[in-house]
C-alpha cells in the first residue's frame, strides 16, 4: 500500500517572487499570487501544511479594473453600531491605500484560519516600484497568459 508523502516544515524551501501589479486585472493577480501564498505550485503541496513563498508586488497602484468597477464597486466597513455602514468606491480606495485593495483581495482567496493569516504575512505589496527586499534576490514571476485575458 502506497502512501502519500505529507510535506514536513523542514522540508519545506521557500523562495521569494517578484510580481509588477502594473495593468494587470485585480482579480486575475490576486488568484496567481493566493495561489503561490499556499503553495499549490509546487509539488510538495499539502493542504494543512503553509507550503508556499514570499510575494512582493510592486506597482499596486497601478493594478487594473475591468469594465466600470472603479466607480461601481464598493469597499464596505461597519463599525458595529446602527448605521455604522461605512461605504468606499474602489477609485477613491486605491488612491488613499493601493496596498490595501491587494491585499485584500488576496486576503479573501485563502483559507480563513490561522494557516490562511500565515500565509498572508509572506505578502509584501508595495504602491510603488522600490521595495526594501533587496537582499532575497527575488525571482520575476511571470503571470501565466492562459489565466490573464489580454487587455
Amino acid at each position: 500500500m502506497r502512501i502519500t508523502p505529507m510535506a514536513k516544515e523542514s522540508e519545506i524551501k521557500r523562495n521569494w517572487y517578484l510580481i509588477d501589479a502594473a495593468g494587470l486585472p485585480l482579480g486575475r493577480l490576486a488568484s496567481e499570487i493566493a495561489i503561490i501564498l499556499r503553495g499549490k505550485h509546487k509539488p510538495i503541496y499539502t493542504p494543512h501544511v503553509d507550503t508556499g513563498d514570499f510575494v512582493i508586488v510592486i506597482n499596486a497602484g497601478q493594478v487594473a479594473l475591468t469594465g466600470n468597477k472603479l466607480q461601481q464597486k464598493y469597499y464596505y466597513k461597519h463599525s458595529g453600531y446602527t448605521g455604522g455602514l461605512k461605504k468606499t468606491r474602489y477609485d477613491e480606495l486605491l488612491k488613499r491605500k493601493p496596498e490595501f485593495v491587494l491585499t485584500l483581495a488576496v486576503k479573501r482567496m485563502l483559507p480563513a484560519n490561522r494557516l490562511g493569516r500565515a500565509m498572508l504575512k509572506k505578502l509584501k505589496v508595495y504602491a510603488g516600484s522600490q521595495h526594501p527586499h533587496q537582499a532575497q534576490e527575488p525571482v520575476a514571476w511571470r503571470i501565466n497568459p492562459k489565466r490573464v485575458a489580454e487587455q
